[in-house]
């Protein structure tokens, strides 16, 4: 019986120091390993600083593609809308104008950049010089031809031209005195009339582009507006009310 339990002790004993063994052995296993875990960490941290460094290294170094710089940079322009550029607008001297105007008819227009309004200038001209050549030229053939029926001399006939075929004057000498004088003052103030026709013209194409040169300036805002509203009219004399009526306000 004593032999048995000193030999159960014994075992028991024996276990425990392979047991103590055992944890003691991966006590030193687990602390291996984590010397090992932690000397790989701080190695791979090492390299990809060093990686790091040696890529940034190398893209400093490595040439610079102009070309490709030169295509983005084209892309985005292209991309990017441009700011529209306001148009400088045309403002004429004025006095500049008169000056054109005076010496050239229509010159002031050309120079204010009124093309349009040359048609209507020349074509008021060329009228005026039709009617002062077509007046001009009647009244003096009825000049001529009123000289000549007063003179009494029947080699001067050239009244009978403006007569019908086989009108005897004699008969109705008066009466066709008095016609001709009548036509010659009528050609002749129809002349004088396309003198001053023609002056008119001229004042007014001088005039027309010393205004619009004076306005090209004048700024006219967009907010044209027009409202109604009730009102009180005052009596000015006496200081109170007179009545009631509406105003019209115009914004410009």
């Amino acid at each position: 019986m004593g032999y048995t339990e000193a030999h159960a002790q014994r075992a028991r004993k024996h276990r425990e120091r392979i047991l103590s063994a055992d944890s003691i052995r991966a006590m030193d296993r687990k602390d291996s390993l984590q010397a090992i875990s932690l000397k790989d960490t701080l190695t791979f941290a090492r390299d990809s600083a060093e990686w790091l460094e040696n890529e940034k290294i190398a893209s400093l170094e490595a040439p610079i593609d102009t070309a490709e710089l030169a295509r983005k940079n084209d892309s985005i322009q292209s991309t990017v809308p441009m700011p529209q550029q306001e148009k400088k607008r045309w403002i004429p001297n004025s006095n500049k104008t008169v000056w054109l105007s005076l010496v050239i008819p229509g010159a002031g227009q050309i120079y204010n950049r009124k093309y349009w309004k040359l048609p209507i200038i020349y074509g008021g001209f060329v009228g005026c010089a039709y009617a002062l050549t077509w007046n001009g030229q009647m009244y003096k053939d009825y000049s001529q031809a009123y000289q000549d029926i007063m003179s009494n001399n029947p080699n001067n006939n050239s009244y009978e031209d403006f007569l019908p075929p086989g009108v005897d004057v004699n008969d109705r000498l008066e009466h066709y005195q008095d016609l001709f004088r009548r036509r010659k003052d009528l050609y002749r103030r129809q002349r004088d009339l396309s003198i001053f026709a023609f002056i008119g013209v001229y004042l007014l194409s001088v005039i027309d582009a010393y205004v619009d040169a004076e306005l090209s300036d004048f700024d006219i805002s967009k907010d044209l507006t027009m409202t109604w509203q009730p009102t009180v009219f005052n009596d000015a004399f006496r200081g109170r009310p007179q009545g009631i009526g509406v105003q019209c306000s115009i914004n410009f």
